[in-house]
């Protein structure tokens, strides 16, 4: 049985060593590396054969949506799958539309890693649950969201996100594992990339993009 060759790709070392292990022992399917950024994957896909990319989005250096755009263009027969801790349709429809062929979300189990891997090296596209439950709950806003936010980072999402929440930067910080002054820091940024000057204004964003729930 020929397996299907995975690249693995996230900043975080626990997650490319679980998956790592998650994938030892399949009949049919072998990590053939681990990368920490997305210029650390294309070096990989450049010297080895691989069938499907496994990343996250937000990582330093080249991230998984820049990745996934180069892989469309250098790699066309490698599909990508986004691994990401988000499931808003915003950054779904964001990371489909930089190429990646399927979505799930980190907290999704074996089964549907494996199945998601197997049916995206098929050629078809794959949503996981979490995700698809997503996207139906929050109905048009999708659309509505991937317009809104679709130049912001991962974090400033989530950044968006917690503000509309009501949390405030130290509590933000220690939900994102950042200082309160680079929450700051991504606020001031959410107010000149999305052209309001104050976080009532960032707050009413949030609420059109569907990132309230």
């Amino acid at each position: 049985m020929k397996k299907i060759r995975v690249v693995l790709c996230d900043d975080h070392r626990i997650v490319n060593d679980g998956l790592k292990t998650l994938l030892d022992g399949v009949p049919d399917i072998e990590c053939v590396g681990t990368a920490t950024n997305g210029t650390e994957a294309l070096f990989l896909l450049g010297h080895i054969q691989a069938d499907v990319v496994l990343t996250d989005l937000d990582m330093p250096g080249m991230n998984g949506y820049e990745l996934s755009e180069r892989i469309s263009v250098q790699f066309p027969g490698t599909p990508v799958l986004v691994l990401s801790m988000h499931d808003e349709p915003a950054v779904v429809e964001r990371a489909i539309g930089s190429g990646a062929h399927g979505y799930l979300v980190k907290s999704a189990g074996r089964d549907e890693v494996l199945l998601a891997i197997r049916e995206v090296h098929a050629g078809r596209k794959h949503f996981g649950s979490q995700v698809m439950q997503a996207f139906i709950n929050k109905g048009t806003a999708a659309a509505q969201g991937s317009e809104v936010l679709k130049d912001l980072t991962e974090r400033e999402v989530e950044v968006l996100g917690a503000l509309a929440e009501g949390l405030g930067n130290k509590e933000i910080g220690e939900r994102l594992f950042i200082s309160p002054r680079t929450v700051d820091t991504h606020r001031t940024n959410l107010m000149r990339k999305l052209d309001t000057h104050n976080v009532a204004g960032l707050v009413r964003i949030a609420i059109k993009a569907g990132l309230v729930r």
